[in-house]
C-alpha cells in the first residue's frame, strides 16, 4: 500500500506554526540536542495494523542556526480492501504477485489478508536567520518502502512585520517518486488472470513528480490570541493509480459479478487547500484551539475539516487535552463502486473507498506531564470512524442486499517522550 506521506513543505510550516502559536518548549542551549521521540500504534479491526516509531533531533548551533533531523519507521501488516464489492457468492482473487490466491466469503468485503509493508523515512532541515526579521529553512527527505521510493527537497522563507506581530511565509517543495509494484503495474481495465497464468501487467517502474507551493500568514490578534491562514497548491503528474486495486464488473440485471478489472486514475492532479487556525490562552492557563480546512482538486473531490482541542491545565506542569475532528468528503468524479457490463468502459475509474463520498469523526484524549529531569511525557488515544453510503441508489439486483461501503473504524495510541541531551 502506498502510505500517505506528509510533504516536507507541510512539515516545515507545521513546525514554524507551533512555535508561533506559543507551544511550550524548553530553552535549549547551543550545546544541547532537543530530542522528541514517539511510538504510534494504529489498528483497524480485522484490517490493517501499524506500528510507527519516530525520533526527531534538534540542535541549536547559535542564535541564528538550527539543525533538525528526523527518522521514521513504519511497519504495516493485516488485510487491505482490494476494491471489489461484496457478493452473495464466494469470491476468489489472485494475489498481486500472480502466484497465489485468497478467498472471500459471501457477504463479506474482499480483503487481501497478506498485506505487509515497511517504510523507512529520514529527513534533515537547516534553519538560518538572514537578519533579525527574516529566516529561511531548507531541507531534504528520503523514504523507502517495498514498492515505493520518494526523494524530496523543500524550502521555506519567513519574514516578520508589524513589530513581529505579523509573520509571512512562502514555501516550495519538489518530490520525485518511483513506484515498483509487486508483479508489475497492471494494464488499465485488464481482467485479473487466474493464479499461475500470465498477468496483464507491465514490466518496469513508474514515476510521479509533485510540486507544492505554500503561502501563509500568522497574526497576533491579542495578548493571548494568535491566528493563522495558509494556502497550499499541489501539482502532481505521473503514475497515480493504485496497482493493487480492482473493480467488480457486474451484470446489468442481476448485479452478479462477472469479472474483475484493474483500476485507472488520471496522471495529473491539481490540489488547492485553505487552512485557518486560531489559538487562545485563557486566564486560567487553559488553551483552546480550533481550525478549519477546505480542500478541492480537479479529480472532483471537495472536503471540509473542522478540528478542535481544549487543553486543561491540571497544575504541576500536567495537562489533559480532549480532541474532536469532523471530516466530510465528496467522491472523485471517477469513483464507482462497480462497473456494469453493458456500459462502455470509462477513461478512469476506481472503487477505492478513500476516494468515495464519506464522513469521518475522530475523538481522542491526550495527557501530558513534565518529569523531574525537565523531560516531558504525553499519552494520546483516539478513535476514528468513517462512514459512507452502504446502499447507493444505483445498486443493481443482488447488490441491494450487500454493504457496498462498509464502515471503517480505527484505534490510535501514541506515547511521546521529549528531553534534552
Amino acid at each position: 500500500m502506498q502510505l500517505k506521506k506528509q510533504k516536507g513543505i507541510s512539515r516545515l510550516l507545521a513546525t514554524a506554526t507551533c512555535t508561533l502559536l506559543g507551544t511550550v518548549s524548553q530553552q535549549v542551549s547551543a550545546e544541547d540536542w532537543e530530542v522528541d521521540s514517539a511510538i504510534l500504534f494504529y489498528s483497524e479491526p480485522d484490517r490493517v495494523t501499524a506500528i510507527e516509531p519516530v525520533i526527531t533531533l534538534k540542535k541549536k548551533f547559535s542564535e541564528e542556526s538550527t539543525l533538525n533531523l528526523g527518522l521514521t519507521l513504519d511497519s504495516l501488516t493485516g488485510a487491505s480492501a482490494n476494491g471489489a464489492t461484496a457478493s452473495n457468492q464466494t469470491q476468489t482473487f489472485t494475489r498481486p504477485s500472480g502466484k497465489g490466491s485468497f478467498t472471500t466469503k459471501a457477504g463479506e468485503t474482499p480483503l487481501d489478508d497478506t498485506f505487509k509493508d515497511t517504510r523507512v523515512a529520514v529527513s534533515a532541515n537547516w534553519e538560518k536567520q538572514f537578519n533579525r526579521l527574516t529566516s529561511y529553512n531548507i531541507g531534504a527527505a528520503f523514504s523507502k518502502e517495498f514498492d515505493y521510493t520518494s526523494i524530496s527537497v523543500n524550502g521555506l522563507i519567513s519574514r516578520d512585520f508589524n513589530q513581529r506581530n505579523t509573520t509571512l511565509q512562502a514555501g516550495l517543495s519538489f518530490a520525485s517518486d518511483q513506484i515498483d509494484p509487486e508483479g508489475g503495474a497492471p494494464i488499465a481495465f485488464a481482467s485479473m488472470a487466474a493464479p499461475g497464468q500470465p498477468q496483464p501487467k507491465q514490466s518496469g517502474t513508474k514515476d510521479k513528480d509533485t510540486i507544492d507551493l505554500l503561502l501563509g500568514i500568522t497574526q497576533v490578534l491579542g495578548h493571548d490570541t494568535i491566528g493563522q491562514l495558509n494556502y497550499t497548491l499541489s501539482d502532481s503528474s505521473g503514475y497515480q493509480t493504485d496497482p493493487y486495486k480492482l473493480l467488480s464488473v457486474v451484470d446489468s440485471v442481476s448485479g452478479s459479478t462477472l469479472d474483475y478489472v484493474y483500476e485507472n486514475r488520471p496522471e495529473d492532479r491539481l490540489k488547492h487547500s485553505i487552512y485557518a487556525n486560531i489559538k487562545h490562552h485563557l486566564s486560567n492557563n487553559d488553551i483552546v484551539q480550533a481550525s478549519y480546512r477546505f480542500y478541492t482538486d480537479d479529480w472532483g473531490i471537495d472536503s471540509h475539516t473542522i478540528d478542535a482541542k481544549y487543553r486543561f491545565d491540571l497544575g504541576n506542569e500536567r495537562y489533559l487535552q480532549p480532541h474532536l475532528r469532523f471530516y466530510d468528503q465528496s467522491a472523485a468524479d471517477f469513483y464507482r463502486h462497480s462497473l456494469v457490463n453493458t456500459n462502455p468502459l470509462p477513461q478512469d475509474a476506481t472503487a477505492d473507498y478513500r476516494l468515495g463520498d464519506f464522513t469521518a469523526i475522530t475523538a481522542g484524549l491526550k495527557y501530558g506531564f513534565k518529569l523531574k529531569n525537565a523531560g516531558e511525557v504525553s499519552l494520546r488515544g483516539e478513535y476514528y470512524l468513517q462512514s459512507g453510503d452502504s446502499n447507493p441508489g444505483d445498486a443493481i439486483g443482488i447488490q441491494k442486499d450487500q454493504d457496498l461501503y462498509p464502515d471503517v473504524d480505527a484505534y490510535l495510541f501514541q506515547i511521546n517522550y521529549s528531553f534534552k541531551w
